[in-house]
């Protein structure tokens, strides 16, 4: 089994910033993608952002050139930075692993963004 924490969610105002943090821990060898998904109400959940262990990244196109994600292997742990944020990004944000061909989910957090 894998736990996963999320952190750093909240509410800003369109243009601004935030960073999102995800901590997996309990059998966390061998994972070898960490990634971020968001759902908007109404709307089913959608990839932002994976990365592999690697580091190798893929992106959706909405988040291109505004969002990075990044990883901690020795600390288990998946970044979101989102720059240039939008009403649109408005969302419950959540943290994904892979491990073994099974699917691990955060509990979610919510992000805001005002206009």
């Amino acid at each position: 089994q894998v736990q996963l924490v999320e952190s750093g969610g909240g509410l800003v105002q369109a243009g601004g910033s935030l960073r999102l943090s995800c901590a997996a821990s309990g059998s966390v060898s061998s994972i070898k993608v960490m990634g971020w998904y968001r759902q908007a109400p109404g709307k089913q959940r959608e990839l932002v952002a994976i990365i592999t262990s690697g580091g190798r990244t893929n992106y959706a196109d909405s988040v291109k050139g505004r969002f990075t994600i990044s990883r901690d292997n020795a600390k288990n742990t998946v970044y979101l930075q989102m720059n240039s944020l939008k009403p649109e990004d408005t969302a419950i944000y959540y943290c994904n692993v892979n491990r073994r061909l099974l699917d691990y989910w955060g509990q979610g957090t919510q992000v805001t963004v005002s206009s």
